[in-house]
């Protein structure tokens, strides 16, 4: 329903005159889905939840500008058993991984988290993926292309060009399933 409203207007003198109007009803977007469960790492896991680890980049000693890709104990997230099933994604093969660099943006800032399932790694074309790519840990959006090459892209086409890699140069960790963003 329409809510009724004033405008301001500017006459032809150069006054201000009040005119009423309608401004049509914002349709709510958003629904509330249930409380905000706060935990650390004291917190038992619940019946209904799994651990996810994180994969995360190391760079290797003396500076040698090689890094290698591990599974940290250190940093976990919790998720539903629910959330995953719905998925698809079985709990042993979901890890986590931060977005690092404005490539993803405006979809994935700097920071972000995705959620990434092992088990999911035959390319759909234009689905984003965690990926080992000479040692570096990327989260792109890939494409299948002849020739048994693969097109790595970014959600940031303006500071970012396509490329192109032959499918064994890189290895697909798994497909992105699930994100989360700080502002």
């Amino acid at each position: 329903m329409p809510i009724n409203t004033t405008v301001l207007e500017l006459t032809d003198s150069g006054g201000i005159r009040e005119v009423p109007a309608l401004i049509p009803a914002v349709t709510p977007n958003a629904e509330y889905v249930g409380m905000i469960s706060v935990w650390d790492d004291d917190t038992p896991v619940e019946e209904d939840e799994v651990e996810v680890p994180f994969l995360r980049e190391v760079e290797l000693a003396a500076g040698s500008g090689k890094t290698y890709i591990e599974e940290t104990s250190r940093w976990k997230l919790r998720f539903g058993k629910y959330t995953l099933r719905r998925k698809g994604v079985q709990p042993e093969n979901a890890v986590c991984v931060v977005v690092r660099g404005n490539s993803m943006e405006p979809i994935l800032p700097d920071g972000s988290t995705v959620g990434v399932d092992r088990g999911a790694t035959n390319i759909v074309d234009g689905k984003v993926y965690a990926l080992k790519d000479n040692g570096m840990l990327r989260v792109k959006t890939l494409y299948r292309l002849p020739g048994g090459m693969v097109r790595l892209r970014s959600y940031n086409r303006d500071e970012y060009s396509d490329e192109d890699r032959e499918l064994e140069s890189i290895e697909i960790i798994g497909r992105v399933f699930w994100s989360s963003v700080l502002w």
